[in-house]
């Protein structure tokens, strides 16, 4: 109890300044109307500042946060119109192709969806089918043109093409500007070069030169780049080039792809198809 009575002694006389304050300020709040009018917006004042310093601290703490969600957003928005100016771009550089004297060709584009290149024998599946005019046989390409492979089947909506990575490819190929040719193969081993076999030793094949599609194969346009020439080698005895070929598709890259439908494959197959039956009888 004397502690206490000595405590209250001790601030008794700050608590009583306290209250006379308060009630000093109460009867000069109260004297007139302007005098209460104006504490009250003295008041108003003071609480509007703390609040408002309170709201600040509370936005400058979710800073972080608001900026996450706007850099995700931003990243989102980057993603789309990547895609926007990637399709953009491709179908420009269809429409390139399709203005180059191939009047008996239709092209169209597609997407990969799965594909292999370890394997001796590879496959492209990709996001288009019958609905949508694939069909049997349509060459596949970069958008840049370059050949990729040739399609072998389809279902409603989707198509699977056999590779260029695929010891099973058979393509037909020359030197840009020359008119000998040599069997496009795989040999299962780097999947970055392809061989082009028993070119005309005349064809005088140099490193750097462009390896294009020769246009004997129903499949391919005439001149479609396959890549450009590695090294080549002489046969033992001196008659014919085997030539290893750089691809200009990098297949491990590829997520768009270029379909492009000889129209008068089906007739040419069928004629073929037609002197096979009259041979064999």
């Amino acid at each position: 109890m004397r502690k206490l009575l000595e405590f209250i002694r001790s601030v008794y006389v700050t608590v009583l300044f306290i209250l006379l304050e308060i009630l000093a300020l109460g009867y000069y709040a109260r004297s007139t109307v302007y005098t209460e009018a104006r504490l009250l917006a003295q008041t108003n004042r003071l609480f509007g500042g703390v609040n408002g310093t309170i709201n600040d601290i509370g936005t400058f703490f979710s800073l972080g946060r608001e900026n996450r969600k706007l850099t995700d957003r931003i990243a989102q928005l980057e993603e789309e119109l990547s895609r926007y100016r990637e399709m953009e771009q491709l179908t420009a550089q269809v429409t390139e192709i399709a203005n180059n004297d191939m009047s008996k060709y239709k092209m169209q584009t597609a997407s990969i969806v799965g594909s292999t290149i370890a394997h001796p024998r590879n496959y492209i599946t990709l996001n288009r089918g019958q609905n949508d005019g694939v069909r049997h046989g349509m060459a596949v390409t970069t958008p840049e043109g370059a050949i990729v492979g040739h399609i072998i089947a389809c279902s409603d909506h989707y198509a699977v093409a056999l590779s260029i990575l695929n010891m099973e490819f058979r393509a037909s190929g020359c030197i840009e500007g020359s008119t000998y040719y040599g069997a496009i193969r795989w040999d299962g081993r780097n999947p970055n070069y392809v061989w082009m076999q028993d070119l005309s030793k005349y064809a005088e094949p140099q490193p750097g030169d462009r390896v294009v599609t020769s246009g004997l194969e129903p499949y391919f346009p005439q001149g479609m780049l396959i890549g450009t020439v590695e090294e080549a080698t002489l046969n033992e005895l001196g008659t014919t080039y085997n030539v290893r070929v750089r691809l200009a598709a990098e297949l491990t890259r590829l997520s768009n792809l270029v379909l492009i439908e000889n129209i008068d494959l089906y007739e040419i197959e069928l004629l073929q198809e037609q002197v096979l039956e009259n041979t064999n009888n």
